[in-house]
């Protein structure tokens, strides 16, 4: 049997990159801590097993060292005791799935004419937020008291998905890599990204989060939009991030969802700040965190009753489930993990002829024919 010789600090590498110990490996690889301590050597099969176990391309595992992968856009998250210097590779896998939807849909909107969006890079860091968010409100035409009236958060961030895809944004929504229910997203790792572009600018949800804090995550990757400014965020409303792009992103995001003036109509102030919180976070459909750092900016609390019950919050909140099974049924659907408006363009175009149908597959995550077309009928691209 042909052993394949390869550096063991490749292995160690692609181990660790994926997060895992040689304990978590052990079941399928009994052999790996000798290959990783060079007394043994995996076969071809071997390392192709080990290369899929641990989402990495077998190629790599033959470079003479570990590969430097840097990711692809701009990195903005803060989030403390972590460390942010590799990248995990759902993250990674993520960030170029949508990279090459971005780029099939950029061809598609040049092939088809599509205007370009004026909105794209359309602010800037001197614009203020309250001015950037009125726009984002004007141009997704959303309307505050329908927002308010929605029954559910999940109701309402369907709706206010479904008016960014209207903009002309692609919205991309789930809680695993591509279709991988076996490869779900960390959201301590990250909330959400945004892909700026004039003809198809994107954002990514983390669908693990809860609903409330995907609303803020869509609100300030549309700050991101509107700014011109690809970037992966953490975005968290009562947490002050540092000054420049993400504090500016989480502004306008608070007043796109929660504006100052009609806090200031509804609030009551014979709640307590838990209470009333809880109140407000119902009423706008936002995170009860949001909810506290309108109260602050609104000037009804002061930073000791901020930070206290922002801490508070914060512990009540990491003792609930977030509910990371990718998201609920809405993101199970094709529509949500790859936006409608995407899906719709790729199953038109592949039924037109003018995309191939492996490519079609590879792009929405489906693996049958029947699939394809079920989809096609269920988004109304076929009857």
């Amino acid at each position: 049997m042909t052993r394949i010789p390869v550096h063991p600090e490749l292995l160690t590498w692609a181990r660790e990159r994926a997060g895992l110990d040689t304990l978590a490996l052990a079941g399928r690889f009994p052999k790996l801590s000798e290959w990783e301590a060079g007394e043994r050597q995996p076969t071809l099969r071997q390392l192709e097993d080990f290369a899929r176990a641990v989402h990495v391309a077998v190629g790599y595992l033959f470079l003479p060292a570990p590969p430097d992968e840097p990711l692809p856009i701009p990195d903005f998250r803060t989030l403390a005791d972590r460390n942010l210097s590799r990248p995990s590779p759902n993250l990674l896998d993520t960030i170029y799935l949508c990279q090459q939807r971005q780029d099939w849909f950029r061809d598609y909107a040049r092939v088809h004419a599509l205007p370009a969006l004026d909105f794209a890079g359309s602010a800037t860091l001197q614009h203020p937020p309250e001015r950037v968010a009125e726009a984002m409100r004007q141009t997704l035409a959303l309307n505050m008291a329908e927002q308010q009236q929605s029954p559910t958060w999940t109701t309402a961030l369907h709706q206010l998905i479904g008016k960014a895809e209207d903009a002309g944004v692609l919205v991309m929504a789930s809680g695993v890599v591509g279709s991988n229910s076996h490869r779900k997203l960390d959201v301590e790792e990250f909330r959400g990204f945004a892909l700026a572009d004039n003809l198809a600018p994107l954002v990514f949800i983390n669908g693990a989060d809860s609903k409330a804090a995907q609303m803020f995550t869509l609100a300030h990757e549309l700050a991101h939009l509107w700014l011109g400014e690809s970037g992966i965020s953490d975005p968290e409303a009562g947490r002050l991030a540092e000054p420049g792009i993400e504090r500016w992103c989480n502004a306008v995001a608070a007043e796109f969802l929660m504006p100052l003036a009609l806090l200031r109509q509804d609030y009551q102030g014979g709640m307590s700040v838990a209470d009333e919180i809880q109140r407000l976070a119902r009423s706008f459909k936002v995170s009860t965190l949001v909810a506290l750092r309108r109260l602050f900016d609104a000037g009804f609390i002061d930073e000791p009753t901020l930070w206290q019950n922002y801490r508070e919050e914060l512990a009540r909140i990491r003792r609930l489930d977030r509910g990371g099974s990718g998201g609920g049924d809405f993101y199970r659907t094709l529509g949500a993990r790859t936006g409608k408006r995407f899906a719709r363009a790729v199953l038109s175009s592949t039924l037109e002829g003018q995309t191939l149908f492996q490519d079609a597959f590879r792009m929405l995550g489906v693996r049958k024919t029947s699939t394809f077309y079920e989809a096609a009928r269920e988004l109304g691209v076929m009857l």
